[in-house]
């Protein structure tokens, strides 16, 4: 069952943080119903082509490029230190140790690029 706690997030914060801060984006880290690890992108130097959307961390390398991709991939790769995915969907059996969410902006706090 996926569980994310205010420690385990506490834990990747630096990582997060760096990756953040390497790209010069800001943004915030959450913890949702206790199973989902959230970055919320508020600001950052590169045009984004809409002002809200949430990424599918799925679907990174085919929906986006350039300094996009290689950021988006940086930024899971460090939600993800630790985490497990055994999930066999052919037999409906989901096993992940947390869920990942990517924000850029949102509905009510677009990103804003700086």
């Amino acid at each position: 069952m996926a569980y994310m706690s205010q420690e385990k997030k506490k834990e990747l914060a630096p990582g997060i943080k760096a990756v953040l801060k390497e790209y010069g984006f800001k943004g915030s880290i959450s913890v949702r119903h206790h199973s989902t690890l959230v970055v919320t992108i508020s600001s950052g130097p590169i045009e984004f082509e809409t002002d809200h959307k949430q990424v599918s961390p799925y679907w990174i390398e085919e929906n986006y490029t350039g300094i996009w991709a290689e950021f988006l991939a940086k930024l899971k790769a460090a939600m993800s230190i630790g985490n497990h995915n055994n999930s066999d969907i052919s037999t409906d059996y989901f096993d992940v140790g947390w869920y990942i969410n990517i924000n850029i902006g949102t509905w009510d706090k677009p990103y804003i690029q700086k």
